[in-house]
C-alpha cells in the first residue's frame, strides 16, 4: 500500500530532519553542534560573506547559541570535523572520512582529464614537488608556493603549486588542516584525519549502501535521483540499483505538492508512513536562512515541497536581477513566506536592510514584522554588529 503524504506532513518531516525543528534557543554545546552536524549530514562552505559566513549561518539559523568557537576547535583541535566536497565544499563529520576514499579514487582520473584540458599537456608536473614540499616544511597555504613571476587570474589560471594543492586535497593525499584569513592550509591527510578514521576503505557494495542509506535518513523520502544528489558521491544509476535491490526494507510514497500538480512518487523507509505524521511542528519564529542552506540546496525540492521558487543570483548580471545579488529565504514555522536582500555595513557597524520581498498572500502584519525585527536583531549580533538600520522603501 503507498501513502499519500499531505503536503504539511511532508514539510515538517523534511524540516526535522534537516534540524530545524529543534527549539532554536536551547543550549548547544560542542558535543551537540557535533550532533546537529552529523544528522545534517555536512554544512556548505562559501567565501561569500554578505552578512556571515554561510557555515556559520546555517548553524545559527538552527540554534542560536552556537559558537563559531565550537566549530573552529572540532575542525582544526579535536579533527572531529573535516573539509572535503560534496556537491561544494563542505564541512563533514572525520567518521564519513572512509566514504570520501572512493570519491578520491573517482575524482582522480576525472579531474586529470578535465583539468589538462584548462591547463595543457604537462600541467601537473608540479604534483610531486609539492607533496614533498607539504611532507617535509608541513602545513602550506597556496600563497606560500606561489611564483614570484606569476600573474594572479582566474582559477583556471593558477600557478602550477596551487594546482597541484587542489588536485591533492580533491584525491585525498592532503586535507584542510585549517583556514587563515579564510585561505586554506594544507597538510598531508595522515597529520590531519585521526588514525581512527583513517581505516581502510570500505568495499564499493557497502560504499553504495552508506551513501543511498544515509542520504535517505536526512531526506526522510526521497527519489532515486534526489538520493544521488544529497552526497553527490554516486551516480542516480547506482541509487536507482540501490533501491531496487533493497525494496524489501522500502515502502513507496505519495508527497503532496505545496501547488497545483500530481503527487510525486518517492521511497522512504519501512513504517515511514506511520511514523511521519508524528512529526513535530517547528517553532513559530521567523528564521533567516543561508541561500546555501542544506534546506533549500535542491532547488527543485524546495519548489515542490514549499511553493517557494529560489535561484541565487549571484552569478547573473546585475540587470537581470530579480530580486539581487545575495538574498537570504525567510521560513516562517514551515513555510517559506519571502527574501530579504541585506548586507552587513562593516564601517558604519551595521545591518543594512534593504528590501524585503513577501511571497503572494504572506500579509506584512504587525505580528509577523516583529517576528522578523526580532530575527534581524539576534542576526546583526552575532554578525557582530550594532544596529539594524532600514532604507527607504525597504517594504516594496
Amino acid at each position: 500500500m503507498t501513502t499519500l503524504l499531505p503536503n504539511a506532513v511532508a514539510r515538517r518531516v523534511f524540516l526535522e530532519r534537516q534540524g530545524l525543528s529543534a527549539p532554536p534557543s536551547r543550549l548547544l554545546t560542542k558535543v551537540g553542534l557535533l550532533g546537529l552536524i552529523e544528522d545534517i549530514g555536512f554544512v556548505q562552505v562559501d567565501s561569500i560573506q554578505t552578512v556571515e559566513r554561510a557555515h556559520h549561518q546555517i548553524l545559527f539559523s538552527r540554534n542560536q547559541t552556537y559558537r563559531r568557537e565550537h566549530l573552529t576547535e572540532l575542525l582544526e583541535n579535536d579533527r572531529q570535523l573535516f573539509e572535503h566536497w560534496t556537491h561544494d565544499a563542505a564541512i563533514l563529520p572525520s567518521a564519513f572520512f572512509k566514504y570520501w576514499k572512493h570519491r578520491f579514487r573517482r575524482k582522480e582520473q576525472d579531474l586529470l582529464e578535465r583539468w589538462r584540458k584548462w591547463r595543457g599537456e604537462g600541467f601537473e608536473a608540479a604534483f610531486a614537488e609539492t607533496y614533498e614540499r607539504v611532507a617535509k616544511g608541513g602545513p602550506i597555504t597556496s600563497r606560500e608556493v606561489k611564483a614570484e613571476d606569476h600573474v594572479s587570474g582566474g582559477w583556471w589560471n593558477w600557478h602550477p603549486n596551487k594546482t597541484a594543492l587542489e588536485y591533492l586535497w580533491h584525491t585525498g593525499r592532503l586535507s584542510i588542516a585549517g583556514r587563515a584569513n579564510f585561505q586554506k592550509i594544507y597538510d598531508l591527510t595522515e597529520r590531519v584525519i585521526p588514525a581512527e578514521f583513517l581505516m581502510p576503505e570500505v568495499s564499493h557494495d557497502d560504499f553504495v549502501d552508506w551513501s543511498c542509506r544515509s542520504a535517505l535518513q536526512r531526506l526522510g523520502f526521497a527519489t532515486h535521483g534526489e538520493i544521488a544528489a544529497f552526497w553527490a558521491l554516486i551516480s542516480p544509476e547506482e541509487a536507482r540499483l540501490w533501491v531496487e535491490q533493497h525494496r524489501d526494507e522500502l515502502e513507496p510514497v505519495l508527497i503532496e505538492p505545496a501547488l497545483e500538480g500530481k503527487p510525486r512518487a518517492a521511497y522512504a523507509f519501512k513504517d515511514f508512513g506511520e511514523q511521519a505524521f508524528d512529526a513535530p511542528s517547528p517553532p513559530a519564529r521567523l528564521r533567516v536562512l543561508s541561500p546555501f542552506d542544506p534546506m533549500i540546496r535542491d532547488r527543485a525540492r524546495t519548489e515542490r515541497l514549499f511553493g517557494f521558487f529560489y535561484r541565487i543570483e549571484v552569478f547573473v548580471p546585475e540587470p537581470k536581477r530579480q530580486y539581487g545579488y545575495y538574498v537570504f529565504p525567510l521560513l516562517e514555522g514551515d513555510r517559506l513566506i519571502g527574501r530579504i536582500d541585506m548586507k552587513a555595513d562593516r564601517k558604519s557597524n551595521i545591518l543594512s536592510v534593504k528590501r524585503l520581498w513577501l511571497e503572494r498572500g504572506v500579509r506584512p502584519s504587525s505580528g509577523r514584522m516583529a517576528l522578523l525585527a526580532s530575527e534581524l536583531g539576534r542576526l546583526a549580533k552575532f554578525a557582530g554588529l550594532d544596529e539594524v538600520v532600514y532604507q527607504d522603501g525597504w517594504q516594496g
